[in-house]
C-alpha cells in the first residue's frame, strides 16, 4: 500500500486494506520513497558532474520526483490551498478540492512552493552539498505522514483516503518516527549534524501548521491534505538545508 499509493513502483495490490495496514503504510511512506529520493541524487550527481546549471538540475530533479509519485502530492497542495482559499463553509471548501480542476489559489499556491523548493535545492546544489539536501528533503516529506495520520486527528469525509488512514497511526509510533528522522539526519554527510536536525524540525513545524488549519476549517484530513503536508515539509527541510 505504501509504495503503490506513494510511487509509480509497479507492486501488487494489497489483499487487505483496513486500519491496520493504513497506519503501518504510512509509517513506512519513508521507505517506500528511498527509489525517489534515490533518483533525486542521482540527478543532482549527474548533473554536478556533467556541469550542467545548477537550476536546471534543481528543476530535473524535483520533476523527477513529482514524476515518480504521479504528482499527487503536488495535486493534493493545490487542492488543499483551493479549498481553504474557497469558503469558511466547511462543506463548500471540500467540494471544491474534490473537484478535479484547480483555482487560481492552487495555482498560485502550487507555484509558489515550487519556486521556494527549486530556489533552496538550487542553493544546496551550488554550495556542494546538493545530493544530501535532495535525499534528505524528499524522506523527510514522507516522515510527516505518520504525523498527520497520528491518532485523535480525524477523517474529513467519511470515505477516501483520508478515512482510512485518518488516526490509523498510534502517537507513540509518530513520536518515534520523529525521533529516528531526526537522528538520521544527523548523521547525513555534507553538513553539520544540526543542520539534518533543523531540516527535519522545520519539515514537520510546516507539515503540522497546514494539517492544524486544515481541521480547524475542514474538520480534519483528506488524501489532498496530506499530500499538501508533504510538499510543504518538503519546501521547509530544502530551506533549512539550502
Amino acid at each position: 500500500m505504501a509504495a503503490g499509493t506513494l510511487t509509480t513502483v509497479p507492486v501488487p495490490a494489497p489483499r487487505t486494506i483496513d486500519r491496520r495496514v493504513a497506519g503501518v503504510a504510512m509509517v513506512l511512506g519513508p521507505l517506500a520513497a528511498l527509489p525517489l529520493a534515490a533518483v533525486a541524487g542521482l540527478i543532482v550527481a549527474g548533473g554536478v558532474a556533467l556541469g550542467l546549471p545548477a537550476l536546471a538540475v534543481a528543476a530535473l530533479a524535483l520533476g523527477a520526483v513529482a514524476l515518480g509519485s504521479r504528482g499527487l502530492h503536488l495535486d493534493g497542495l493545490a487542492d488543499t490551498a483551493d479549498g481553504l482559499g474557497a469558503s469558511y463553509d466547511r462543506a463548500k471548501a471540500l467540494d471544491v478540492m474534490r473537484r478535479g480542476d484547480s483555482g487560481p489559489t492552487g495555482v498560485a499556491t502550487l507555484l509558489f512552493v515550487l519556486l521556494v523548493q527549486t530556489g533552496a535545492l538550487t542553493g544546496a546544489i551550488a554550495h556542494g552539498h546538493g545530493i544530501a539536501t535532495a535525499i534528505l528533503s524528499v524522506l523527510c516529506g514522507r516522515c510527516v505522514l505518520s504525523l498527520c495520520c497520528a491518532r485523535g486527528i480525524p477523517s474529513a469525509r467519511p470515505e477516501g483516503l483520508g478515512a482510512t488512514v485518518a488516526g490509523s497511526v498510534p502517537v507513540l509510533v509518530a513520536a518515534v518516527v520523529l525521533v529516528l528522522a531526526a537522528g538520521c539526519a544527523a548523521l547525513t554527510p555534507g553538513f553539520p549534524w544540526w543542520r539534518g536536525v533543523l531540516a527535519v524540525a522545520l519539515g514537520y513545524a510546516a507539515a503540522a501548521v497546514l494539517l492544524a488549519r486544515c481541521v480547524q476549517r475542514i474538520g480534519g484530513v483528506t488524501g489532498d491534505v496530506l499530500g499538501g503536508c508533504v510538499e510543504v515539509a518538503v519546501a521547509a527541510a530544502l530551506l533549512a538545508t539550502a
